[in-house]
């Protein structure tokens, strides 16, 4: 397997999605970039590669976090990241997330339990290894399982 399998699935995934599908937060110096998607939208051989439950009933939830460098395409930059989900009752959980480095990419993905028509409001935290402050994210979106 290539070392950059589930960051390609990702991304040819994310180019055939509606536009809302990835998303971005400019901070100035750095952007973070995250989505989430249904397990079983991503092959086979990328679910077993990272172990991934491929299921309509599970989503993924995938964050990156780059650094602005003039003249190039951005550096990706590590972190500690949290985040957390609630449904429209006010449930929240926690989504565990674990670090991926491939090549030069560093993102973090986890996992998480959807229901169908289920809408969900993400907080995310960041804490970049090269930045003082925290960049938070916010945002919602609706789950379709059937």
């Amino acid at each position: 397997m290539g070392s950059k399998m589930l960051f390609t699935a990702i991304l040819a995934l994310l180019l055939s999605l509606p536009a809302q599908a990835e998303n971005s937060q400019d901070f100035g110096d750095h952007v973070v970039h995250f989505n989430a998607l249904t397990t079983d939208n991503l092959p086979p051989t990328v679910t077993r590669e990272y172990g991934i439950t491929r299921s309509k009933n599970r989503a993924l939830l995938n964050v990156a976090i780059l650094r602005k460098v003039l003249g190039t395409t951005n550096q990706p930059v590590a972190a500690k990241i949290s985040a957390t989900v609630s449904n429209l009752t006010g449930q929240q959980r926690e989504i565990e997330l674990r670090e991926i480095r491939e090549g030069g990419a560093v993102y973090y993905i986890g996992e998480f339990g959807v229901n169908h028509d289920e809408n969900l409001d993400f907080s995310i935290v960041a804490h970049p290894e090269d930045h003082d402050r925290p960049l938070r994210v916010q945002f919602q979106q609706r789950f379709f399982t059937r």
